[in-house]
């Protein structure tokens, strides 16, 4: 609860701050004193780009992505390779792989993991929808790159198991060392993963 002391306005934006992930209290009061002392412009900018998030973005209805044309540009370009789909688990995912620009087919955005923590379960990720593309042929390999947690083996689990009977391919991203790493902080987990991955050189 705010003293009287704070004006609702300035209260009212600390709890909207307050309610986005990983900002705490402090931080919302922060930022909030920051937009207060900053140019008229730039908060009217900040709120234009909030309303055009919402009203001008959607999902792409081929792979979940979010876009602003239906479909995303990544599903209309004819040059990608359309027998191969990536599974991630948000649209973030789509921009980190994108960035290594050496995957050249098509994506499917799950957004989430199974977590029944969480309340997660299969029926309310883009499950359905993946196996559906799937089932419509043409594709020739799934690589699962969920990440590499109890929820995200789960859901890698889950679908591997819907998508064996269909006969496509089924892959997973490596997982192991991280370039830049030392033997000697790595978890056993990570350096199991990293002998299972091991190739030829």
């Amino acid at each position: 609860m705010f003293s009287e002391a704070t004006a609702e306005p300035v209260a009212r934006l600390i709890e909207e701050f307050n309610r986005l992930p990983g900002i705490g209290p402090k931080t919302a009061q922060r930022l909030t004193y920051f937009l207060l002392r900053a140019p008229a412009e730039q908060s009217r900018s900040l709120a234009e780009a909030l309303i055009r998030l919402k009203e001008r973005t959607v999902f792409c209805s081929e792979c979940f992505n979010i876009t602003e044309e239906d479909p995303c540009p990544v599903c209309r370009n004819p040059a990608r390779d359309r027998a191969t789909i990536c599974v991630v688990e948000e649209p973030l995912d789509v921009l980190a792989l994108e960035r290594t620009r050496s995957y050249r087919g098509l994506y499917h955005v799950l957004h989430g993991a199974i977590s029944p923590v969480d309340g997660v379960g299969p029926e309310d990720l883009r499950i359905r929808e993946l196996v559906a593309r799937v089932s419509r042929g043409n594709v020739r390999e799934v690589i699962l790159a969920t990440n590499p947690n109890l929820e995200g083996e789960a859901t890698s689990m889950y679908i591997h198991g819907l998508l064996r009977p269909l006969g496509v391919r089924v892959t997973r991203l490596a997982r192991g060392l991280p370039v830049g790493g030392d033997l000697e902080y790595a978890d056993e987990v990570t350096l199991i993963r990293a002998f299972e991955g091991r190739r030829e050189m």
